[in-house]
């Protein structure tokens, strides 16, 4: 018999291992009985063909609309071209070479799974040399599909090499040799919410019988993945309360009542609540650790400043952490901006509540950082602001009580869990981290479910509202031309814009198959400066700029010297230019929605609407163009985060683009489960206050090791 645990070699041979591992890093019983069908199709039904993205492996089940044979032009030879449909629409593919006998098995009528990669002829989406498998109507079952698919086709997510069916055989020879033995899940709790074993549901989520017992199997894979997020979080949360933090009660006649004083405009609602949640947390005895999530402009940064205002007041220090110098250095700016002479310690003038900000990154001049490095060990610097060099060894703290993180997305687990350690007398100092990209209420509970989180929905008086345009580059060549021209026309008006590039231009280009490179700041600024921008003042500012020569374009380009700036992302989050009232995104497709989201946010902060354009060469019926529409279409970022969970793979959300490692999260929906996953945080909070290490419990233990994988459980323990 075959465990979960063992080595796949043993099972279905060494070749058909070897592809798997080699092409799906799957390798052992477990991984690929957790390697769910992507969907399911009903015999006699068809794969919806809508949504195929340029470069994937795609599986589709179809039916042939026709066959044509027609000589190659430029070499002896034939094209085999076989239309198939979904009864929807169409999709191309071409056979290559004389292959007669496969214009004698893709006759019209023969539905069969095809899979290959996602290319693109005269703007029309194709598959190349795609692999198939025929599925037969005959009397007597299916020629070459195994007989368990006879009502139930099951589509694998595959790969070049791996076809979908070669899976299913593997899970096949699997599954008639697999044993479980204790089910992880305790009795009592599957009884409580009438969940499958184990054993049962892995069995019908690969072979179901019909879709009422696919329907059950999915429900118990989907508790083991969310209670194994889950029972790390209730650890991190037990572990949490059980350090003590710095107490920081508000002050009165403190200097965070005379900033509240000082203030030029009225918070909004929103503001004061999460400014109230945040000073009770901060007058508490054990870590606050709490996420606060806004729309771009909704007004974090002054919520931060006033609780790092009321930690100053406690005798303690506040540090800000800032992913990179250009937002390090204009968060410097912009605290000193608004505290004037509350933010002058030590110099002539200050105020009699004075704290002092002090800004601190890696390339800074030697003397100006020896001095940093002494403001924030000796006391003297109430705020410090800085990037990762911040969280170095040799940079030390008199008694830090806060740690604020900007865009907490783009640092590593590691730095963020540095910050933690830098309390003094054996405290862990409070933590709030910062992000403007909205986050959807179950992805807050399964990615940041140790947080507690706010939200900054309202916008404060006078922005201006952004409107966005795809300008699709394949189909409307033209529309580039007139983009440059509004780009022109504005600056004629004495505005500024943006031009924003995913790459820097100085690197090697990255291998994107038939892709062809992402456009490059370096490359495109001079095109410009020669071409249809000719006679403007155009800057260039990227991420391995020297400091001094960063924050000189920018202060330039925020004084006016400067009428267009060619950037990388840089510019994403903090850069505050009113007069910027357009941008222009080259290779929109190759960024996220959020980022996009959180791009545009740099234009219409003025009294003047901003317009932002997403250049793209992606073809329409693809998802790529659909979530450029989706960023076209609203202004929400709320919206958005909802949309762009739609449209991405649903296990993404803790897979490489979080932590680097494979996801654990193959079926629950963040979207459509959110009662689930709060039915199995409970459970969790329950289980870890009644056996915090899970000693007692250890088929859970081992379900988290197997869901959550060693390097995850490490990620989420740090995050």
């Amino acid at each position: 018999m075959t465990g979960l645990s063992d080595p796949l070699t043993g099972v279905v041979g060494k070749k058909a291992a070897d592809a798997l591992a080699g092409s799906l890093d799957l390798h052992t019983v477990g991984d690929l009985l957790r390697h769910y069908p992507r969907r399911y199709a009903r015999r006699g039904e068809l794969t919806d063909i809508a949504g195929l993205e340029l470069g994937e492996h795609a599986t589709v089940l179809a039916r042939v609309e026709r066959a044509t044979k027609k000589p190659m032009r430029a070499r002896r030879g034939s094209i085999l071209e076989v239309t198939i449909t979904d009864g929807t629409r169409r999709l191309s593919c071409a056979f290559f070479g004389n292959q007669a006998w496969r214009e004698r098995e893709l006759r019209p009528g023969k539905t069969a799974l095809f899979a290959g990669k996602v290319t693109a002829f005269r703007n029309t989406l194709q598959l190349a040399n795609p692999e198939y498998e025929l599925i037969e109507d005959a009397e007597d079952g299916l020629s070459t599909m195994d007989s368990f698919l006879a009502e139930i086709i099951p589509v694998y997510p595959a790969a070049a090499g791996v076809q979908s069916w070669t899976i299913a055989r593997a899970v096949r020879q699997v599954l008639g040799t697999l044993e479980i033995g204790e089910d992880p899940l305790p009795e009592w709790l599957r009884a409580k919410y009438r969940l499958d074993p184990l054993a049962d549901a892995l069995q019908q989520i690969h072979r179901p019988e019909s879709w009422e017992r696919l329907d059950a199997a999915r429900v118990r894979l989907k508790w083991d993945e969310a209670l194994a997020v889950q029972l790390i979080f209730a650890q991190r949360r037990y572990s949490a309360v059980s350090r003590p933090a710095p107490a920081c009660p508000p002050k009165q006649g403190g200097i965070a009542e005379a900033f509240d004083a000082r203030l030029p405009f009225t918070l909004t609602e929103g503001q004061r609540e999460v400014g109230e949640a945040i000073a009770a947390d901060l007058a508490g005895e054990h870590p606050m650790n709490r996420l606060l999530q806004g729309e771009v402009g909704s007004g974090k940064t002054i919520v931060a400043l006033r609780a790092m205002l009321q930690v100053v007041d406690a005798g303690k220090q506040a540090a800000l952490l800032a992913p990179t110098e250009v937002l390090a250095a204009q968060h410097a700016r912009s605290l000193r901006e608004l505290l004037g002479d509350l933010g002058n310690a030590g110099e002539l003038g200050a105020a009699e509540n004075a704290t002092r900000v002090t800004l601190l990154t890696g390339s800074m001049p030697a003397r100006e950082r020896k001095q940093a490095l002494l403001d924030a060990a000796s006391g003297a610097a109430g705020i410090v602001v800085g990037t990762h060099a911040l969280i170095q060894d040799h940079v030390s703290f008199a008694d830090l009580g806060l740690a604020v993180v900007d865009e907490q997305h783009r640092f590593g687990v590691e730095q963020r869990d540095a910050l933690r350690s830098r309390g003094a007398d054996l405290t862990s100092p409070h933590v709030l981290v910062m992000t403007a990209t909205p986050i959807p209420r179950t992805v807050a509970m399964t990615v940041y479910g140790d947080l507690e989180v706010s939200s900054l929905r309202e916008l404060p008086a006078g922005r201006s509202p952004i409107s966005t345009t795809v300008v699709p580059v394949a189909e409307k060549p033209a529309w580039l031309d007139r983009a440059w021209e509004r780009l022109a026309e504005e600056v004629g008006k004495g505005h500024q814009a943006y031009i924003v590039c995913p790459r820097i231009g100085d690197e090697p280009a990255s291998d994107t198959g038939d892709r062809r490179p992402a456009i490059a700041v370096l490359d495109l600024a001079p095109q410009l400066e020669e071409g249809p921008l000719a006679g403007l003042r155009i800057g260039v500012l990227h991420g391995r700029m020297p400091a001094d020569e960063k924050d000189a374009v920018m202060r330039g380009f925020a004084r006016g010297d400067l009428d267009v700036l060619v950037a990388t992302t840089v510019i994403e989050v903090g850069v505050n230019v009113p007069n910027a009232t357009l941008m222009v995104i080259m290779d929109a497709d190759r960024f996220g929605v959020s980022q996009l989201h959180q791009l545009r946010g740099r234009v219409g902060r003025g009294d003047v609407p901003g317009l932002c354009l997403l250049v793209t060469d992606a073809l329409d019926g693809t998802s790529t163009r659909a979530r450029l529409a989706a960023v076209e279409s609203t202004l929400d970022g709320f919206e958005l985060s909802k949309l762009d969970l739609e449209l991405r793979r649903e296990g993404d959300i803790l897979g490489a683009a979080q932590s680097g490692t494979r996801s654990g999260l193959k079926l629950l929906s963040l979207l459509e489960d959110e009662f689930l996953i709060a039915q199995a945080r409970t459970v969790a909070q329950g289980i870890v206050e009644e056996d915090p290490a899970l000693g007692s419990h250890l088929g859970l233990a081992h379900l988290v090791a197997e869901v959550v994988d060693a390097d995850r459980a490490e990620y989420l323990e740090k995050s």
